[in-house]
């Protein structure tokens, strides 16, 4: 990453972008002097059609665009340039009855590249396609790196070198990866394009959920993806040995298009090695000077991935006190820090650790969510309170040492997925560090859990991890199961509640 991000935000463009989108225009097509789209032209794009027109913001500033026109599938179908498909640069192609999504420019900012931010414009276009019901995406796309390889190759045995991986091209390669497939060859297709020798190649995405016959569609996102990290306490050498291996995983779980990365409580503890011959207290004190540069990681990558990321948990020193705190990376760029309320008696008596203070839940792009560290989730209160701010996931990375305690942790984190009517997610760690202390051994089987109901599994386990084995856990949950589970239920626990004769609230709200 090239310089500190701290928000990223995908929306609709608005005229008053125009400036900075003129300048992330200029910036990223500097082989094409001039070719940036004028002000005028964008006022008449927003007044036809608003919503296909998007841009990704870092810290305000816009550094990348997608522009679309809906067009009859005829016109496409034609033989045609640059010119003929805008209506000679006045959108009078554009048709509201049309059938198809036309690209007609994406870019990403030079310095922003590598983010994957041009892959949340193009899921964010296939979103429209369906949310408008439309049979396809279908643009012309440029192959600037041609020019290199026109002298020996046809733009056919281009394309089929590209799709075999055995060249690269900075356009193509990216539009195939991102699911479109080649329809054609266009020639003379965008004027002073000499990179690409004035060819384009017709792509198009087919929207599988496109219906003749329209019906309204919940366009709302209810089943959300969990990816669970059952991570394996291995030796490492350093602080990059472990981010490689937090990538390592984020990258899995991001590849099955999970919405969420969950990974275990004190996963870094394999960094205290070195600090084995300080006393327990002392080596924890030195693991927590980590925590800040892993946060920072982990929220790079919940960026470049596109996923929403709990980091476990570490160790964490503020003003000279010893906590148990974990990040919430989310995919806008976004983090915010929660800590374990209840420390147990060995974080005590070896640590010295202190028990955290702010009951909260998390708004995230799939919903209101709550975090609670190991021990935590054996104290009811606090899910409650949770769920009364309408939490729908709770989260719990967990350590535990013997089949005893994990046994606590899973039975009582059932319970929470029962009682709160939510689900919940579990992921520990397993394997040994012989070689640091306090944290010889490690006993966990990652799970997801539910409400116990006809629409869930009938035991209350939506899916588990192989005991003690380094893996991932992929599992969906219903988000809709859950509004029906609360009014039509067998039982409806949350609203049969006798809050006439007890309740619970936050003494420090």
């Amino acid at each position: 990453m090239q310089a500190k991000i701290n928000k990223v935000e995908l929306r609709n463009l608005a005229i008053e972008d125009y400036k900075e989108l003129k300048k992330s225009m200029v910036e990223s097509y500097p082989e094409m002097v001039g070719s940036y789209w004028r002000e005028h032209h964008i006022e008449k794009l927003l007044s036809i059609f608003p919503e296909g027109q998007l841009v990704i913001l870092v810290d305000g500033k816009v550094v990348g665009s997608a522009l679309s026109l809906i067009v009859d599938e005829s016109l496409v179908d034609k033989n045609h340039n640059y010119s003929d498909i805008t209506g000679k640069y006045t959108f009078s192609t554009h048709n509201p009855q049309g059938d198809v999504l036309y690209g007609i420019d994406v870019f990403i900012h030079p310095s922003y590249r590598g983010l994957r931010l041009g892959r949340r414009l193009y899921d964010a276009r296939k979103e429209l396609c369906e949310q408008l019901n439309l049979k396809a995406i279908v643009f012309a796309g440029r192959i600037p790196n041609y020019g290199q390889h026109a002298k020996t190759l046809t733009p056919k045995n281009y394309i089929e070198k590209v799709k075999r991986k055995e060249l690269h091209d900075p356009v193509l390669s990216f539009q195939l990866s991102n699911d479109f497939h080649v329809i054609r060859v266009m020639k003379n297709y965008l004027e002073g394009d000499t990179d690409s020798k004035e060819f384009a190649v017709l792509l198009e995405w087919n929207n599988i959920y496109y219906d003749e016959s329209p019906k309204l569609i919940n366009l709302k996102k209810s089943v959300i993806r969990l990816g669970l990290v059952q991570w394996q306490m291995r030796q490492l050498n350093n602080l990059e040995a472990l981010f490689e291996q937090c990538e390592f995983f984020v990258d899995v779980v991001s590849g099955y298009g999970s919405d969420f990365a969950l990974f275990p409580e004190l996963f870094t503890a394999p960094l205290m090695a070195d600090y084995n011959h300080l006393s327990e207290a002392e080596a924890i004190r030195e693991l927590a000077k980590h925590s800040e540069p892993v946060r920072k990681r982990f929220q790079e990558l919940a960026i470049s991935y596109n996923i929403n990321i709990i980091t476990g948990s570490m160790p964490h020193l503020e003003n000279g006190t010893l906590y148990n705190v974990g990040f919430l990376c989310k995919r806008d760029g976004t983090s915010e820090m929660y800590a374990k309320i209840h420390v147990t008696p060995n974080e005590v008596q070896h640590w010295g650790m202190t028990g955290g203070s702010q009951i909260k839940t998390f708004d995230t792009d799939c919903g209101k969510i709550g975090i609670m560290i190991c021990y935590d989730v054996e104290f009811p209160e606090l899910s409650r309170l949770m769920a009364d701010e309408g939490m729908n996931i709770l989260f719990v990375p967990f350590l535990t040492d013997t089949q005893n305690a994990y046994t606590r942790v899973k039975h009582c984190a059932q319970a929470r997925a029962i009682e709160n009517e939510c689900y919940v997610a579990i992921a520990g760690c397993v394997g040994n560090l012989p070689k640091v202390n306090n944290m010889d051994i490690q006993y966990a089987q990652s799970a997801v859990f539910t409400p116990s109901d006809f629409a869930f599994p009938s035991n209350g386990i939506k899916a588990e991890a192989t005991p003690n084995t380094e893996m991932t856990l992929i599992v969906d949950v219903d988000l809709d199961l859950l509004k029906e589970l609360h009014e039509h239920g067998s039982v409806r626990i949350l609203k049969d509640r006798r809050t006439d004769l007890y309740d619970i609230k936050k003494i420090n709200p």
